[in-house]
């Protein structure tokens, strides 16, 4: 779980980074909705590195079977990987117009989805060990 706090963490700063130069780096250089998409994707990347970060805070107490662990670590791998498409894709999108990164973004929309579905079971699935 330390390596999802760690990225938990990185994932926060580099959201607080991406959104200062977009609201004075880029607001000059981007359209409206370019730079909507952009801090749409800076708020999502905050959003799910707070999930990783709660996700190590939490799994010791509410999720420490192991069958909820499994549980956990694919969650924060689903958060990972949606950060890493949704915001990606966003970020490539607002600053190159290249369209083909518009259909990616959904795809780490469900991430996030899938992640806190896991993350929902490993809480409530009762203990089997």
């Amino acid at each position: 779980m330390k390596h999802f706090l760690v990225l938990g963490i990185v994932f926060c700063v580099l959201s607080v980074i991406l959104g200062a130069f977009a609201a004075h780096g880029l607001k000059a250089v981007l359209a409206s909705a370019q730079l909507a998409a952009f801090k749409t994707g800076v708020e999502y990347q905050f959003y799910h590195g707070l999930a990783l970060v709660l996700l190590s805070a939490v799994q010791p107490q509410y999720m420490a079977s192991d069958n909820k662990k499994v549980l956990a670590n694919r969650a924060g791998l689903f958060f990972v990987l949606g950060t890493v498409l949704f915001s990606g894709s966003l970020y490539l999108l607002a600053t190159t117009g290249i369209k083909i990164f518009g259909p990616i973004t959904p795809l780490g929309g469900l991430c996030f989805i899938v992640g806190w579905s896991l993350m929902l079971w490993a809480v409530i699935r009762p203990d089997s060990n």
